[in-house]
């Protein structure tokens, strides 16, 4: 008898794509190492160009924005410089008028309310445009010559009214408004207020005559002049006759209407101006004209000179938009952009991802055929090992070529319905229930209840599997012949349970075959093929101990199958088992 050769069944892993470069081989170039970096780093490669992309978006913008508010500063500053120069001049012009009226009230020695209109009429005044009331003469007299000041001046002015508000005593100096042009209703009712008798403009008088210039005065309210209580100022000249003050010639200016005109010179509308008196404060503002709402987000200081007056011009910008539009342009186009190049990144990993599988699946499938073709011959060298076995044993046993045929047949389908069953597991385990159904098939359909089976669920070997078939089939052939099957009333109990040994290698399921109610069993009989194959071929192809007892109550039959570790003898990967993960 040729004994079959040993089981040579070996871990067959899954192929890994290798990580550790050999120091043989030439360093990977650029397009290796892209492609690897992005199968390392499926999501933060694409995340990475994302954030810089969009780092360098931010940095534009932000330098855009600089420029731009870079840029509206400088206007805003040009805005401001031309704002001040248009005030400047007006506050200059009108300071001419003033200085050529204190000329003609110094060189006659009265003016009449005719002449002082022609003058004024000659001088063009454009009021509605400046801000200004018009221009007005003030004389300086005394408290104790205030009636003789009103009868003379009652001949020439009949409705000229008392002095307001009255002087407080017959002593110190007293400065009414004694002729204003052009006379209009709203400037008749400045004649006859006392200048003197506000602080402000007793202020500003007071500095004029001190320089013998054009003086401005703070914040003062037109209570007299107009109706409301709309801010203003005033400008004083000195008019001096023989080393001694005579009066003023003034002219009144609505804040609100002077700036106006200064802005509509420049044409621009998109700023917001306030005008102080002095520093910038809210009990100083003069004037403001605001644009937009909101905060102001930019402001810009301008000093403006009014008749010695120092005056705050500020220039603020009140836009509501958040971004410019070439920062809004840039920020989209800067995101668009980088999401398109983090989608590229992304369909590149996956792409990476496919191919590394692909690779590694062929590698796979290569090793796999290797595998399964050295598996094959394996396979095939045993089972020509068994069917020689088979065959030697078969033919020294039998009397006549019938039994030969017989015998030899039956064993040839045993292996084959075992055959069959591993080819519908895919040589994968195969549970040790269905190897012994599938050799009883025939005597389960004859016999019945005749053949009982016990046992839990255990997966067998596929070579386990092939032997344990054959042993069961010789089993059954005997019980068929001369055991329990052949005759009416026999049964055979079929047991398996889990063993295990403390230290072994591998676990082992224990099967018992039990016979009973046959024909009691000789004390002396000779020894057959059946009894030689279950325990030299089976014994020997399981590699655990059979025992066989032939007592007169039945066959009784032990037999010990190895119970392997899948990865004992899989060859084959299942779909958990991949390396190459989907990113």
């Amino acid at each position: 008898m040729v004994p079959p050769a040993p089981d040579r069944t070996h871990d067959i892993e899954p192929l890994a794509p290798e990580t550790d470069a050999d120091p043989a081989l030439p360093p990977p170039s650029g397009t290796a190492r892209a492609r690897r970096w992005l199968v390392q780093y499926p999501r933060a490669i694409p995340l990475a160009i994302f954030l810089a992309i969009a780092a360098i978006t931010a940095l534009s913008v932000f330098a855009i924005e600089s420029n731009a508010r870079a840029r509206e500063r400088a206007q805003m500053r040009e805005y401001a410089q031309g704002v001040a120069a248009a005030l400047d001049r007006s506050g200059s012009g009108f300071a001419s008028y003033l200085r050529a009226g204190a000329a003609l009230f110094a060189s006659l020695g009265e003016v009449s309310p005719e002449t002082f209109d022609n003058f004024v009429r000659v001088l063009k005044l454009n009021t509605e445009y400046s801000g200004a009331e018009g221009i007005g003469w003030i004389p300086v007299i005394e408290a104790k010559d205030v009636p003789a000041f009103l009868a003379r001046t009652r001949i020439g002015q009949p409705s000229y009214p008392d002095i307001y508000p009255a002087p407080a005593s017959g002593t110190g100096r007293v400065a009414p408004v004694q002729m204003f042009a052009p006379a209009t209703a709203l400037n008749r009712r400045a004649l006859g207020y006392d200048m003197y008798s506000d602080p402000a403009r007793a202020a500003a008088m007071a500095e004029a005559e001190m320089n013998l210039r054009p003086a401005a005065s703070g914040r003062i309210i037109l209570m007299q002049e107009t109706s409301g209580t709309a801010p203003a100022f005033a400008i004083y000249m000195p008019v001096v006759r023989a080393s001694r003050l005579a009066g003023f010639v003034y002219t009144p200016f609505r804040a609100r209407e002077f700036l106006d005109a200064a802005i509509d010179r420049q044409g621009e509308e998109r700023f917001g101006v306030r005008l102080y008196d002095g520093e910038v404060g809210t009990g100083h503002l003069l004037v403001a004209q605001s644009v937009g709402g909101g905060a102001p987000k930019e402001t810009v200081s301008q000093a403006v000179n009014i008749a010695d007056r120092q005056l705050m011009l500020v220039i603020e910008s009140v836009d509501a938009r958040v971004l410019s539009p070439l920062s809004m342009v840039t920020l989209i186009f800067g995101l668009g952009f980088a999401s398109l190049l983090m989608l590229l990144a992304r369909l590149l990993t996956q792409q990476a991802f496919e191919d590394q599988a692909r690779l590694a699946f062929f590698e796979e499938q290569h090793s796999i055929r290797n595998s399964l073709t050295r598996e094959l011959n394996h396979r095939v060298k045993n089972t020509l090992a068994n069917v020689l076995s088979i065959l030697s044993l078969t033919r020294r046993r039998s009397n006549s070529l019938d039994e030969f045929a017989d015998s030899l047949q039956g064993r040839i389908r045993a292996l084959s319905a075992t055959h069959d069953l591993l080819t519908v597991t895919d040589w994968g385990t195969t549970p040790i229930r269905a190897v012994i159904e599938a050799e009883l098939q025939h005597f389960r359909e004859v016999l019945g209840e005749a053949i009982r089976l016990e046992g839990p669920e255990l997966e067998l070997a596929p070579n386990d599997a092939l032997s344990f078939g054959l042993a069961v089939h010789e089993l059954a052939t005997n019980a068929a012949k001369y055991g329990a099957l052949s005759v009416p009333g026999g049964q055979v109990t079929i047991r398996w349970q889990r063993g295990e040994e403390q230290g072994a290698e591998t676990n082992w399921a224990e099967v018992e075959w039990q016979e009973v109610g046959g024909p009691p069993a000789a004390a002396q009989r000779r020894r057959g093929f059946g009894t030689e194959l279950i325990e030299k071929v089976v014994a020997h192809e399981l590699r655990q101990p059979v025992t066989l007892d032939f007592a007169p109550e039945g066959v009784r039959c032990v037999l010990r199958v190895p119970v392997r570790r899948p990865a004992g003898f899989r060859i084959r990967e299942k779909d958990g088992d991949r390396r190459v993960r989907k990113p």
